[in-house]
């Protein structure tokens, strides 16, 4: 997917669990683990908000943009 999903980086930098980033955005840590895994079809921009809110950042922050073509080579 062209989407990738930096969680996992913001969580190193602010040094905060998975189960507590849940606790805190208010959803379970296993919907969490589906976004910060990639696998997620969607995200509303409430929850998108909430863990700009905790993670202190930006969306840019936790989603960019990659270019399977470029990738492959």
């Amino acid at each position: 997917m062209p989407i990738v999903v930096d969680i996992d980086v913001m969580l190193a930098r602010r040094k905060m669990s998975v189960g507590e980033l849940a606790d805190r955005v208010g959803i379970t840590p296993a919907n969490l683990a589906v976004l910060k895994n990639g696998r997620a079809k969607a995200v509303r921009f409430a929850t998108l908000a909430a863990l700009c809110a905790v993670l202190d950042c930006q969306p840019g922050d936790l989603l960019r943009w990659e270019d399977e073509d470029a990738a492959c080579g």
